[in-house]
């Protein structure tokens, strides 16, 4: 049945293997019967409450069995859900909830305060601020749904401006999560670990690959505890843990890691941010078992491409080819296909494509092009690529980070990557400050290992020895941690405008 939707994965999931573990927390954990129980009476509750097909619901909790359910419960409902970060500020949440004129937002009571706070200022929407109340409403109710539907509302982080929203319907996600199942070669014996949060793209994948596949979820609130993390490992015999730059860089600084084995782990994957060159070659030595996915997507349509494992060894800072049943190719200013090593815009052809961004023309418009069909939408990514001679996909850059410099054009991630190299270098981004004779001069935001002491000459000496002479920078800042979005990514626009 290629037209159903996750809610009824879950349902054929709860018939086929009722008693297989779907979702782990720290909290407990539920089989497929359960979850689906449990969805099924979140579904309820919101008809009972007179939710029609269309009204957008916001998530915000924390990752949990509550979350898990609650996001699969309104999809069955025939809404669209509109997952949002549990520590997002009020004024913030303010802002999100009024563009995406949620009818309902479900919280829990920690948070109850700052959602009546929100809502207080939309007439006729609700604060659900006990999710277990809700599923007691009413007995299980089915609303048919079509492929077409709107399925989600997804924000953006914000990280390159304001946060969109990103309207995808169900034909949208299921396609894309039947992709990644495909090239990741999931299957029901599969244990996937999550420390991302569920409002955050690749997170809420990891939820939706699991019930599609009928797989195993454990879930985690974080990496506040990222040796609990390296515990789960092997207590859960987790197969596959994706993770960001970020995640991956706590965890190989833990002691001992790499006195450990874990041989039931068979697949890592990174997105979100590319994986500096260093980070994967320590990833394959703590991790021999494992296939190491680099990966490049963005929320306008969740999934872009991926480098098969096989070729790590030949193209290790590629991020590979678009993803099954879909296109990606590089084009110049002036529309043509650019060549191999010439750098231009990323765009991307197929079902996975969002619809637009919810109540935002403008924004549509400049990112959704017509294709040769009238129901083809290319999506124009805005960030900078080059292709190799086989045609393996190279991230360059956004197209707004790169540094113009004395007239030169300076890619960020190409200094980034010699500076991940340095010695005692944890994590490094370069962003163009203003310079009253180059235009923009280069600046290296540096945030060193524990213990290790590192100066501003020695790492511009190290620079001037591996880049060219417009590239090195001009100037280093330390820090303790660089700065995060609440989905974990650098923020460059915290480097950029300390204000903001």
């Amino acid at each position: 049945m290629t037209g159903r939707t996750f809610g009824d994965d879950l349902a054929r999931g709860a018939e086929l293997h009722p008693e297989r573990v779907a979702v782990v927390t720290d909290d407990g954990q539920l089989s497929y019967e359960q979850l689906d129980q449990f969805a099924s009476s979140v579904a309820a509750g919101l008809l009972h409450k007179g939710v029609e097909p269309g009204d957008r619901v916001a998530v915000m909790l924390p990752n949990g069995l509550g979350m898990a359910a609650s996001i699969l419960g309104v999809n069955r409902a025939g809404a669209a859900f509109v997952p949002l970060n549990p520590t997002i500020k009020r004024e913030k949440l303010t802002g999100l909830l009024g563009r995406s004129d949620a009818r309902i937002l479900i919280c829990d009571e920690q948070r109850a305060g700052v959602a009546r706070e929100a809502v207080a200022e939309m007439p006729g929407a609700e604060v659900v601020d006990d999710v277990s109340a809700l599923r007691a409403e009413g007995a299980p109710r089915t609303r048919s749904t079509l492929s077409s539907d709107l399925a989600a509302i997804v924000y953006t982080s914000g990280s390159t401006g304001a946060p969109k929203g990103v309207t995808l319907t169900h034909r949208n996600m299921t396609f894309v999560a039947d992709s990644m199942i495909e090239y990741l070669e999931m299957d029901e014996t599969e244990r996937v670990m999550c420390v991302l949060p569920l409002s955050f793209g690749y997170g809420l994948y990891q939820l939706l690959t699991c019930v599609r596949a009928g797989a195993t979820l454990i879930l985690q609130a974080g990496l506040a505890f990222p040796g609990r993390v390296i515990q789960l490992l092997d207590e859960q015999t987790v197969t596959a843990l994706p993770g960001v730059p970020t995640v991956f860089n706590v965890l190989l600084a833990l002691r001992g890691l790499s006195d450990r084995e874990f041989p039931q782990l068979r697949v890592l994957t990174n997105a979100g941010a590319a994986l500096p060159a260093a980070t994967i070659t320590e990833l394959r030595r703590v991790f021999p078992s494992a296939r190491l996915y680099s990966m490049y997507g963005q929320t306008e349509c969740q999934r872009v491409c991926y480098l098969p494992p096989s070729e790590l060894d030949v193209r290790p800072t590629s991020v590979g080819v678009a993803i099954p049943g879909t296109r990606a190719w590089v084009e110049t200013p002036d529309g043509g296909a650019a060549g191999p090593g010439v750098v231009g815009e990323l765009m991307v052809l197929g079902d996975h494509v969002m619809q637009g961004y919810w109540n935002d023309p403008d924004a549509t418009a400049a990112r959704l092009r017509p294709g040769r069909w009238p129901w083809e939408r290319i999506l124009a990514t805005g960030d900078l690529f080059r292709t190799d001679e086989e045609g393996f996909l190279y991230f360059v850059g956004r197209r707004d980070d790169i540094i113009k410099s004395g007239g030169e054009k300076v890619p960020p991630r190409e200094v980034e990557e010699v500076l991940h190299r340095a010695p005692g270098v944890r994590e490094a981004a370069v962003v163009g400050v203003p310079d009253r004779i180059l235009g923009e001069a280069v600046c290296a935001h540096v945030a060193l290992d524990p213990g290790h002491d590192q100066d501003s000459p020695a790492l511009l000496r190290y620079c001037a020895q591996h880049l060219e002479d417009y590239m090195v920078p001009r100037s280093v800042v330390f820090h303790d941690e660089l700065p995060r979005t609440e989905n974990g990514k650098l923020d460059r626009r915290a480097l950029t405008d300390p204000g903001s």
